[in-house]
Parts: structure tokens; sequence; C-alpha cells
């Protein structure tokens, strides 16, 4: 009797899915522990295995929405493996002759197997209607989207902006690289800085590090920061635990480890919960100037952007130096202007003053 294949629970907040793909078609012979789909949840993409060998049926095609608990196809474990083919011996090549009266043909190509169900559909639903292709939403974008507006929704958004001078954190960047790239294995980015700068000014400006719960206001005393991450399934965001904690190597190794699980898709529920504030950074796509979104239920959230060469005052002077735009916008239901704009500035502080961070002055 065939063995069902159901979609397992994936934690308790996500309820189900859309299958992104199945790694094998219908009929094929599957063994246990072969990844068999890839389910796509609001909050992380989940992979499917085997718990049998068999012949694969298909019940849900790609792109169907299915819930935890969800039987999505079949396993006939009566089915029997199909046997490694032999290598016939080639036939010795026979004397060429020259027969008369006989008609030369070609052999006909084998035609392609009719497209499966699942493939038709999802033909279908990329098929351009005129000048528009039609695609259904991912569940994680469904996800972002629902976020993004209840935040609009919820809290009174402001923000604030200023700007920082970068060349002091460059120059560091630059004299410390080689021997912290041989000390630590990897290289020293300015995300490192962001994320000690803004532990500075959390516990500087402790107003910030709150969250709202109905009509409480809870003041957090620990520091896990989220730095938001785009993958080609979307917008997802991190959390590095106990960053007031961490040293600079530890947080770059923290950055490169959940970038390659996001590549690979294999970030957890548990690595996207718990924040308490968030850093974007927009610099990465050429972005000069943005007023990022908070990311509930937290109270706000810092944007970076690109380094231009701009002329500036310094001592009465006019100069060029690498100038970066901070922008951060905070739920002023908790947070008051005066809160907001001393937190930017101990930012800019640190970020001028990079030596500052590393003695905790």
């Amino acid at each position: 009797m065939p063995s069902d294949i159901k979609i397992p629970a994936l934690g308790e907040s996500v309820a189900g899915g859309q299958i992104a793909k199945w790694h094998f078609k219908e009929g094929d012979h599957v063994k246990t522990g072969d990844i068999l789909l890839t389910l796509e949840t609001d909050k992380v993409a989940a992979e499917v295995t085997a718990e049998f060998s068999g012949a694969l049926h298909i019940g849900k095609p790609a792109g169907a929405d299915v819930e935890v608990g969800a039987v999505v196809g079949q396993i006939d474990e009566s089915a029997v493996a199909p046997a490694a083919k032999a290598e016939t011996p080639k036939p010795a090549p026979a004397a060429e002759a020259k027969p008369s009266n006989i008609t030369e043909f070609k052999v006909v190509p084998k035609p392609e197997p009719a497209p499966q169900a699942s493939e038709i559909s999802n033909l279908k639903s990329q098929m351009p209607e005129g000048r528009v292709t039609r695609k259904k939403m991912s569940p994680l974008r469904r996800k972002i989207a629902e976020q993004l507006v209840s935040a609009q929704h919820t809290a009174a958004i402001l923000t604030t902006f200023n700007e920082c001078d970068m060349s002091h954190v460059m120059a560091m960047r630059s004299k410390l690289q080689d021997s912290f790239v041989a000390k630590h294995g990897v290289k020293l980015g300015f995300m490192s800085f962001f994320i000690k700068a803004v532990v500075e000014a959390l516990k500087a400006v402790p107003q910030v590090n709150v969250r709202v719960e109905g009509d409480e206001i809870v003041q957090q005393h620990f520091h896990d920061i989220g730095v938001a991450v785009g993958t080609e399934r979307g917008l997802i965001v991190p959390v590095l635990r106990d960053c007031d904690q961490k040293s600079f190597a530890e947080l770059e190794k923290d950055i490169l480890g959940f970038a390659a699980k996001a590549k690979e898709g294999k970030i957890q529920i548990s690595d996207l919960t718990g924040g308490v504030f968030t850093i974007s950074n927009g610099g990465v796509y050429g972005s000069l100037l943005s007023t990022p979104i908070i990311n509930p239920p937290q109270s706000a959230i810092l944007g970076m952007h690109s380094i231009q060469q701009r002329p500036i005052a310094v001592d009465g002077q006019v100069v060029i130096r690498p100038m970066m735009y901070l922008a951060l916008s905070y739920d002023h239901r908790v947070v008051d202007g005066k809160e907001a704009v001393t937190f930017l500035i101990r930012v800019k502080d640190c970020i001028e003053n990079p030596a500052r961070m590393l003695v905790g002055a």
C-alpha cells in the first residue's frame, strides 16, 4: 500500500506554505532521505524528505498552497528500483554492401513525453497575457506585505536623518584588514562597526530599546540586532544574538554564516525572531537616501546608504570626504523626537570616532 507524503510541522507560528519545487518527477524512484520538495512558508524555505523508498506519485503540483499535515503525494514502496543498464557490446562492423533497389529510410526521432499536469499548470501561470505576466505571490512575499502594512497602520512612524563622515572607519579598515583576515579568517566590514555603534546608542538611549505589547511598554535589557538581507525569495532579517558581548570578528562570522544559510535556503525560524532593533543597508544597492519601515514589534530601525565623496566644511575649510546619509525610523508612540535624535547622533559619533568603540569610551 502506498505511503503518504505529509507536510511536517514547521514551527508553532507556521500553519503551512506553498510548494516551490518538486525535486523528482512523477514515477521517479526515490530513496529514504532524498529531498522530495521545497516548501516556501511566510518565514523560511523548508525541505521535505522521503521517509520511504519507492516510486513517487505527486498529488499536489508546484505552486499549490498546502497546510501542515496535508498529503501532497505518495510513495509506492512495492515498486522495484530500476536496475542499472548494462552496456550492450557494439556489433562488429559489417562489410560495406551496396544492394540495389533498396530504399534508404531515416530513423524518426522519438517524440518528447507529454508534460505533466503540474508542468502545464506552471506554464499557464507564467504565460504572458498580452503585455503582462501573472505570477502567484509567494508566502514570504505575502508575509512581508502584511508586516509592512501592519507597521504603517499600527505605529506612528517618523524618520530623522543625519550624515556621517566615513573617513576614520575606512582608514581603520584599511590599516587592520590584512592582520584581521590573517587572524580571524574573515574580512572586517562596515556592518560590524554599525552593529557596535547601535549597541552603544541603545545603551546610551535605552528608551529606543522597547516594544509595545497591548497597553504596556516592554523595556528590553539585551542587544539582539537584526540585519536585513535581500535574497532571491525576498527580504529576511536574521538576528545576531548578544551583540554587546561579541567581538567584531564574531559579528562578521555571524553575518557570513547567515548569508550562506540564506543562499542555501537553510534559514530557520529561530534565526529570524527575537530582535530588538534592525539595521538595513540600502547602500549596497546604490540607495542614497530612504525612510526604512520598522520591523514590528521593534520600535526603531536604522537605514544605511551609499558612501559618496561630497564637499563638507571642516574647521572653516571645504574638504572632500566620504559621506553616508543615516536614517532612523522610529515609533513616535514610545520614542520621542529628542531620544531619536540623541540616538542617531550617538551612532554618528561612534562611526566618526571608531576607536572609542574599541576602548568603550
